[in-house]
């Protein structure tokens, strides 16, 4: 049985706090900038009702994408924060982003909580490394202790080496890019990573929830 989920809808059409998905999605679909996210209990709902939204993250919060939980005997830790890059050429375009999903309702949520710009001249495994960093790097800010799902296999071993070993070569087009993987080096050398960083499996759960959605 699903536990029971509250919604606050800060900026919406009809702003409060309601206790049922479907309604909820009324009062937000088709609103430009809706202001939502879901809570574990009423009191905490209110609380953050009352506060207003700037003191909560992830507050685009959408419908995850479909997993039928019930029919695979491995399923994925929930909740959790899964990160995903794109990147339009080889190098190419590119951009990463993360995302608080929460399987444990029904149906499953996502809330957005960060994506980079678009970096001219970059790979999708160097995004890839640089979402992880982010995401562990903005859970030691805020403290959490969430696990991180990566599909790319590359970018775990770099996290776990503490260096992006790519080929890709500096130059002036991807400079900033460059400037930004020295910075999650560093930060791999001067921090402890205390969440695990997992392997999302996608030939079980489907795409990564963090997926942009470009294939």
């Amino acid at each position: 049985m699903s536990k029971k989920k509250f919604y606050v809808v800060w900026q919406g059409r009809h702003p409060g706090i309601y206790d049922d998905w479907e309604v909820c999605k009324k009062e937000i679909m088709g609103v430009k900038g809706a202001k939502y996210k879901g809570f574990p209990d009423r009191e905490s709902a209110e609380n953050a009702f009352r506060e207003g939204s700037e003191k909560y993250w992830g507050t685009d919060e959408t419908v995850a994408p479909a997993i039928n939980l019930s029919k695979v005997a491995e399923k994925p830790v929930s909740p959790a924060i899964a990160v995903d890059a794109a990147c339009a050429g080889n190098p190419g375009k590119m951009e990463y982003q993360g995302v608080f999903v929460d399987f444990g309702v029904e149906p499953a949520l996502k809330s957005d909580l960060f994506k980079s710009p678009v970096f001219p001249n970059g790979t999708n495994n160097i995004g890839e490394f640089l979402a992880i960093v982010h995401a562990v790097s903005l859970q030691k800010k805020h403290g959490w202790h969430y696990p991180v799902y990566s599909d790319s296999v590359n970018a775990q071993l770099w996290i776990k080496q503490k260096k992006c070993k790519t080929k890709l070569q500096r130059n002036a087009k991807n400079e900033a890019l460059f400037d930004l993987v020295e910075r999650a080096e560093k930060w791999l050398q001067e921090n402890t990573i205390d969440v695990p960083i997992l392997k999302w499996k996608t030939e079980i759960w489907g795409e990564i929830p963090a997926d942009f959605g470009r294939k």
